[in-house]
C-alpha cells in the first residue's frame, strides 16, 4: 500500500471514529451590532457569564433554555464544557472576543458539536469565541444545514460529516492532531481563514462540493488540500505556502482553481489520471515540483498545467515572518481578471 492510500485509510477512519463518538455522546472585543441581535418579539437574548451576572454560568444551560431564534451572549472566561447545539433553528451564540472567551471540553470526543445524531441543527451562528480540541476534535458539525463559524479560533480539527451550507470565515484554525478542515458527504465555504500546522489543511471525500476563497493556508505536513472521492470543489484566490503538498486531486474528484499562489511547496499540483481539473492564473515559486502525476514516484505532468499560470516570485512582504501579503511591485498584481493573485490583498505603494 502506498503512503498515499495508507494516510488516506487511516484518516477516514479516525473520522468514522469521531462519528461513532457523536452520535453516542489583538485586544477586540467583538461589538455586536442591532442587526445581528435582532429578533422577532417573542425571541430572547441570554446572557451566559461566570461572575453570575447572566440569566447562567454554563453554555450548555443556556443553549438548552433557548428557543429557536434566541440569541445566547457569552462573556469572557474559560468554560470547560462538552457544548452540543441540536434540534434548534436561527440560534445565535455570540461570545465576547476569540482572545476571551474559551470553550475546551471535558469529557466527550469533540468541545463543540452542532447537531447530534438524528437530530441536527439548521442556521446556527457561533461568533467570537476559541475552541480548544479534546480528544483530537475541536468543532464537529453533523447532520445540519446553514452552520456559520465566524471569527472563531479553532485550536484543532473542524470536522463535517452530511452537512449543507457550512460556511466558515475569518477563522483561526490550527494545531490539530491530523486535519484542520474536513468535509465528509457535505457542502460548504471556506472564505478569509487562516489554517496552519496540521497533517493536512484541507480534506475532501465522498460527494462533499466546497468552495475556498481568499484563504491562507501554511505550514502543513502533507497536503494543503486534499480532494478524494467524487468530490468537487471551486478554489479561488488562496495563498498556499511552505506545505508539504500544494493541492492533490485523486479518485473521479473535479475541482477548479483560479488565482492562487501555491509557494515553497514539496509539490504544486498532484493528479491522477481519473481527477478533472481546470486550472488558470495560479502562481507557482519554488515548489520542488509544480505539475506531478501521482505514482510512486510521481512523476511530471507538464501537459495538465493552466496555460495562463505564470512561474514567478510572488514578492511577499515577508514569508520568514508569515507576512504573505502583496508588495506593492509584485509581480502578481492585475493577472487575467484578478486584481491581484492570492488570499491577501497588496500593499499600497505608501505603505
Amino acid at each position: 500500500m502506498n503512503m498515499f492510500r495508507y494516510l488516506k485509510i487511516t484518516m477516514w477512519c479516525f473520522f468514522g471514529v469521531l462519528g461513532f463518538f457523536a452520535f453516542h455522546a489583538n485586544k477586540s472585543v467583538l461589538a455586536v451590532s442591532p442587526s445581528e441581535i435582532a429578533k422577532t418579539s417573542d425571541s430572547n437574548v441570554w446572557q451566559v457569564a461566570l461572575d453570575g451576572s447572566g440569566q447562567f454560568t454554563l453554555i450548555q444551560e443556556a443553549i438548552d433554555q433557548a428557543s429557536s431564534g434566541d440569541t445566547i451572549l457569552i462573556k469572557a472566561g474559560t468554560y470547560p464544557e462538552d457544548v452540543t447545539v441540536h434540534s434548534k433553528e436561527g440560534l445565535m451564540i455570540i461570545g465576547e472576543g476569540r482572545d476571551y472567551v474559551f470553550i475546551t471540553g471535558e469529557k466527550r470526543v469533540g468541545s463543540l458539536h452542532i447537531g447530534k445524531w438524528p437530530y441536527g441543527a439548521t442556521d446556527v451562528t457561533i461568533q467570537g469565541l476559541t475552541v480548544t480540541q479534546h480528544g483530537g476534535l475541536g468543532v464537529g458539525i453533523f447532520n445540519g444545514s446553514g452552520v456559520h463559524l465566524k471569527q472563531v479560533h479553532v485550536k484543532g480539527m473542524v470536522f463535517s460529516q452530511q452537512v449543507q451550507g457550512v460556511h466558515i470565515e475569518n477563522c483561526i484554525i490550527e494545531d490539530s492532531e491530523t486535519t484542520g478542515v474536513a468535509f465528509a458527504n457535505s457542502s460548504g465555504t471556506l472564505v478569509g481563514n487562516m489554517i496552519h500546522h496540521h497533517d493536512h489543511g484541507i480534506a475532501l471525500g465522498g460527494n462533499s462540493e466546497v468552495t475556498l476563497r481568499r484563504n491562507v493556508i501554511s505550514d502543513i505536513l502533507f497536503e494543503a488540500v486534499l480532494m478524494t472521492d467524487q468530490s468537487k470543489a471551486t478554489v479561488v484566490q488562496n495563498t498556499f505556502v511552505r506545505n508539504g503538498g500544494g493541492l492533490a486531486f485523486h479518485d473521479k474528484t473535479e475541482v477548479v482553481v483560479r488565482g492562487n499562489i501555491i509557494s515553497r511547496s514539496k509539490v504544486g499540483f498532484l493528479f491522477t489520471s481519473e481527477s478533472q481539473t481546470t486550472l488558470a492564473f495560479n502562481a507557482l515559486y519554488e515548489n520542488q515540483g509544480d505539475y506531478l502525476l501521482h505514482g510512486t514516484p510521481p512523476t511530471p505532468i507538464p501537459q495538465r498545467a493552466g496555460k495562463t499560470d505564470v512561474l514567478v516570485d510572488p514578492g511577499f512582504v515577508n514569508v520568514d515572518k508569515d507576512d504573505f501579503r502583496l508588495r506593492a511591485d509584485s509581480s502578481l498584481l492585475q493577472i487575467g481578471e484578478f486584481s491581484y493573485l492570492g488570499a491577501l490583498p497588496p500593499l499600497l505603494p505608501q505603505q
